[in-house]
């Protein structure tokens, strides 16, 4: 795999304000920033550009506790001001622009449309986008520029902390057919008796269950410590939420709860929990060909002397 050279700059020195972002050789530039810079934001040469951006919000009730609105305009500073007029749900931006101001409204609209179908694709948000952006038509060669560009977008993107396109499934382009992407062999934990077949895998150094996992229809853990209760009920609440987002279905009538979408986990004993409906030592339980995920992660490493 070859290797990205990823510069950022933080115009203010600190963490969460004003961020530039751009990949060494490559025409695009993104900015980012909260919504309490906006004034600030609009003033910027990036705002002056032909480009797409996205909104994103933070809201406990929707997937993944993310809101995102995707967008292409002329011009940013009048296209944000009427967002700021009308959409209250995002605190926070990215512009994406191309640094040689190359591309045409033709090209940010075929972009536009790309990041819309990856988002539902991926179903790590909760999408504000009431319709659903056409395409517009491009020549082969442009359409080829702009499936590079969008190849980049996916990779500078969650150095943002965007990662409303992230998936193990990549629209490789609008006439092809989904390929999956593989980092790791395919993890499985399986409990006959509660009828517990669940699979997971890492993609990018995210932790996934994937979609279609068999899993306990209830969260069965007991918990005694107070620090123990409080695991609990974060887990047991997070699992509630995937129940009620559609993330999880139990079947009315066997009882059988199922994965619908890949769901990342912050780590193999979260999804593990999630799985079985209590808590999980996640690198001994989740297990293949070659062991358990303990052995996996720990491929390469030479036993000390």
């Amino acid at each position: 795999m070859n290797g990205k050279h990823i510069e950022l700059f933080l115009v203010d020195g600190v963490a969460g304000g004003l961020t530039t972002a751009e990949i060494a050789g490559w025409t695009g530039h993104l900015l980012a920033g909260p919504r309490a810079e906006l004034a600030r934001i609009l003033a910027r040469d990036e705002a002056q550009r032909n480009g797409t951006y996205i909104l994103l919000g933070n809201d406990p009730g929707v997937t993944e506790q993310t809101r995102a609105y995707i967008g292409r305009t002329e011009s940013f500073t009048t296209r944000f001001r009427d967002h700021d007029a009308k959409k209250d749900f995002w605190d926070r931006m990215v512009i994406m622009t191309a640094k040689d101001d190359a591309f045409n409204e033709g090209h940010w609209g075929y972009l536009e449309a790309r990041l819309v179908e990856q988002a539902r694709l991926a179903e790590r948000c909760h999408l504000e986008n009431g319709n659903t952006p056409q395409g517009r038509k491009l020549s082969e060669a442009q359409r080829s520029d702009m499936e590079a560009f969008f190849a980049q977008l996916q990779v500078i993107l969650p150095v943002l902390g965007v990662n409303i396109l992230r998936s193990r499934k990549t629209a490789i382009a609008a006439t092809q057919e989904i390929t999956p992407t593989t980092e790791s062999p395919i993890f499985h934990l399986k409990l006959a008796k509660h009828h517990i077949d669940a699979r997971s895998q890492v993609i990018d150094g995210e932790f996934l269950l994937l979609e279609g996992s068999r899993i306990a229809p209830r969260w069965m853990g007991k918990a005694g410590t107070e620090a123990t209760q409080r695991s609990y009920a974060s887990l047991q609440n997070t699992r509630n939420a995937l129940v009620n987002d559609g993330s999880i279905h139990i079947d009315s009538g066997t009882g059988v709860a199922t994965t619908t979408r890949d769901i990342p986990c912050s780590s193999p004993s979260q999804a593990g929990a999630l799985a079985v409906g209590r808590a999980c030592n996640g690198r001994t339980s989740w297990t293949w060909d070659g062991g358990t995920y303990a052995d996996w992660e720990e491929r390469g490493l030479t036993p000390q002397n």
